[in-house]
């Protein structure tokens, strides 16, 4: 029986092997992005003065999906478009010069991000050297506050134009900060029509365009061969989502895997898909079950999370942007968080928000049921056990809870984010001055 409580919450075989992966990832990237390859990038463009630059800044992986396809957008309208900055591998899939691979460094938590501080100030750095000598047209920050403020700031030292594409949620954690946005932003481009309201009262600029979650769902073409593999009359199946972090699969997975456990003692015909964000995540969650020794059928799945949402019935998901994706689906599903205890209280604190999901801050009530806690995992599990086993075994349950989803996204999905993010980039963003770079 897997073991959540205390000092065997997390083998500490697991522990050593993510913790050496990420070290060894992270060191290499630091190198391969030294301040001589970063030199080499600044001077290897001089003779794309005359094109249109824009630099991103962009930590988070589900902002890197978001900024790729804002890229692809943004090109087609100016194919002379360069675009270089800090991301993740989906950037530089679409045309992104990297000079620091960013979502490599995607944390939550003070504890966390100490250690990486000192990091984060080099990077900065960089970012305002590179302004001042390439002189970009424009700065486009997406989410990732702690850090991008400090992008803004530079960005605007230097005299470019600063757009945040889906701005950090102040209005939940943070309102005073919004003389940081004032000072250091010149447009915000908002998901939300709430959000957007809320940063225009308090005299920013701001344009709702959409999420562009509900875009990526509606263009991404399902694997339909393995969704049909999946989807069948004599099965069940509760979607697993650990999140894109890899500090949250550590923290999470487990507390799902009890909930797992649970749920297939009383309804052994269940069968768990494990939408993993990559391929480390996913070996480390199978390494997990190995050491757990759970007799559960659990199926695990790398980059595969629309097909998996597509083929389940019910969802169990780690609180993060995928609730949208769920919403899109109309996938009834159930919200967990478990962090640190200086995590929680730090957040206990500062959130002044009812809800941590935004289908559930959208609809203004708790369409998706939430359990967010740290110590003790007990209420969590206790709690989506009960919720999910309700759906598994009252289809009217499971109905309702589809039927609320989808009048909820009738009313709030609208597609055409990262195209109208585009166009309201390149409409207040001054003409390309090629003479002021050069100079």
């Amino acid at each position: 029986m897997t073991r959540l409580l205390g000092k065997d919450y997390l083998p500490r075989a697991g522990i050593a092997r993510i913790a050496s992966s990420k070290r060894r990832t992270t060191e290499a990237n630091w190198r391969n992005s030294s301040w001589a390859t970063f030199r080499q990038s600044a001077t290897s463009n001089r003779g794309s003065l005359d094109k249109m630059q824009i630099f991103f800044s962009v930590g988070e992986p589900s902002g890197d999906q978001h900024a790729a396809e804002l890229i692809r957008e943004l090109r087609s309208r100016r194919p002379d478009l360069v675009a270089s900055g800090f991301g993740g591998p989906r950037m530089q899939e679409a045309g992104c010069s990297l000079l620091y691979r960013l979502t490599d460094l995607a944390v939550m938590g003070f504890m966390r991000v100490v250690p990486l501080l000192w990091r984060f100030v080099l990077l900065s750095r960089r970012a305002r050297s590179y302004f001042i000598e390439r002189q970009p047209d424009a700065v486009v920050l997406v989410d990732f506050p702690g850090f991008n403020w400090w992008i803004a700031r530079y960005a605007k030292q230097a005299g470019i134009p600063v757009f945040y594409y889906l701005p950090p949620q102040l209005w939940a954690w943070a309102p005073w900060r919004i003389r940081r946005v004032r000072r250091n932003v010149d447009h915000i481009l908002s998901g939300l029509t709430f959000e957007c309201d809320w940063y225009q009262q308090r005299g920013v600029e701001a344009e709702f365009v959409g999420h562009p979650f509900f875009d990526e769902v509606a263009q991404h073409e399902l694997d339909q061969q393995l969704c049909d593999q999946w989807q069948t009359a004599a099965t069940r199946n509760v979607a697993v989502l650990p999140g894109s972090r890899t500090h949250e699969v550590t923290s999470n997975f487990p507390v799902m895997v009890e909930i797992m456990r649970r749920l297939v003692s009383r309804n052994p015909e269940i069968r768990f898909l494990v939408g993993c964000y990559n391929e480390k995540q996913r070996d480390w969650c199978e390494q997990f079950l190995e050491d757990s020794d759970v007799e559960v059928a659990v199926h695990l799945f790398a980059g595969k999370t629309p097909e998996v949402i597509q083929s389940s019935e019910c969802a169990l998901t780690v609180s993060g942007s995928v609730s949208l994706e769920l919403l899109a689906r109309t996938t009834p599903s159930v919200v967990i968080y478990r962090c640190g205890r200086l995590f929680h209280l730090i957040v206990d604190f500062l959130v002044s928000c009812e809800y941590v999901s935004l289908p559930n801050l959208m609809a203004k009530r708790e369409l998706m049921p939430e359990f967010v806690g740290s110590g003790n995992p007990e209420p969590i599990i206790a709690g989506a056990t009960q919720v999910l086993e309700g759906w598994i075994t009252d289809h009217h349950q499971l109905d309702s809870a589809r039927a609320s989803l989808s009048a909820l996204r009738d009313e709030v999905m609208q597609l055409g984010a990262n195209a109208k993010a585009a166009n309201e980039i390149l409409e207040r963003m001054p003409a390309t001055d090629s003479v002021r770079r050069a100079a």
